[in-house]
């Protein structure tokens, strides 16, 4: 087992953070050139965390028990939004909902957020599967070439998931097996803001899947731990709090995007949008706790996420 890395909890705070922000229509029209720079690296920086922790040390029982408790909350909430998309003015918007249409979404191609779970699924499952199936290969690079074969099999010719997702979930987990420490690769650096803002002044770089992309999601990174170090304690408790909550906030985030979309209206006197963004925030945050507690408090939780409670206490 790896030790909890509080970093790693900072990291996905940020970058849960920028999600719900930019999942916010009127901010990403607001500002789509910085929202391209917020998807060039932020969910390749969450796939690289994946693939990190994954732990292919476990039993089966063990993995099993994981994808079991990924894959629950991946049905309940991706079946929700295939339904709502069927009758809500969302971009994703299902004109005719059938159920061949809402098992192909379902188990092939998800739409909205929830796809991250389904590539994750499959990540964990191919990755895990055969590096077992070659424990008897001497050198972990033939188990790491064939898992990548699977998986780009996978994106290439059936379009289950996306290569860029295939490619950063595999450095971060190539990392993880290689023995090599997150924040050893990941070295916190000032310099790397500087990287960082020259790279995404070419809109040519913009995009996870080129060199540019990469080199941005690297200095991204190192830039936020490097900011993590000169935080209050206070401040990084905290975030780290967010962070370690992230998979509720992914879940729950979309029902308050939405509920959140008439207070443009109401702030339109901020035209830069700021005082909505910190508001659709707060309530976000907010509101994906509160779901969370009230789930606790009603005992679901172990039906769900095969835990007593998802909601932790803050220390």
């Amino acid at each position: 087992m790896i030790k909890r890395i509080s970093e790693l909890d900072f990291l996905k705070c940020i970058f849960i953070l920028l999600m719900i922000a930019f999942h916010l229509v009127y901010i990403g029209d607001s500002y789509p050139y910085i929202k391209n720079i917020v998807y060039t690296f932020h969910i390749p920086a969450f796939l690289i965390i994946s693939g990190y922790l994954m732990n292919i040390e476990k039993p089966l029982s063990g993995f099993l028990k994981t994808i079991f408790w990924l894959t629950v909350p991946y049905l309940i909430m991706e079946s929700g939004y295939i339904v709502s998309a069927s009758f809500l003015p969302i971009r994703e918007h299902i004109d005719n909902l059938t159920l061949g249409v809402f098992i192909n979404k379902l188990f092939l191609k998800p739409i909205g957020p929830y796809w991250y779970l389904h590539t994750m699924i499959i990540c964990y499952i191919v990755s895990y599967l055969f590096f077992i199936g070659f424990k008897s290969h001497r050198f972990l690079l033939s188990r790491i070439i064939v898992s990548s074969l699977v998986l780009c099999g996978l994106s290439v010719y059936w379009g289950i998931i996306s290569l860029s997702s295939v490619f950063y979930f595999l450095l971060g987990f190539i990392i993880r097996q290689s023995s090599v420490d997150f924040l050893s690769f990941f070295k916190s650096s000032w310099m790397s803001i500087v990287g960082f803002l020259v790279l995404i002044i070419d809109p040519d770089n913009l995009d996870r899947f080129t060199i540019g992309g990469i080199l941005i999601t690297y200095l991204a990174i190192s830039a936020l731990l490097a900011i993590y170090k000169v935080l209050p304690r206070f401040i990084s408790s905290f975030l780290n709090y967010i962070g370690n909550h992230s998979l509720l906030l992914f879940l729950f985030s979309p029902l308050f995007t939405i509920l959140v979309k008439p207070l443009v209206g109401v702030l339109s006197f901020d035209s830069s949008g700021l005082i909505f963004l910190i508001v659709a925030l707060i309530i976000n945050i907010g509101g994906c706790f509160s779901v969370g507690m009230v789930i606790d408090y009603l005992g679901i939780t172990p039906f769900i996420f095969g835990k007593s409670r998802i909601v932790e206490s803050f220390k």
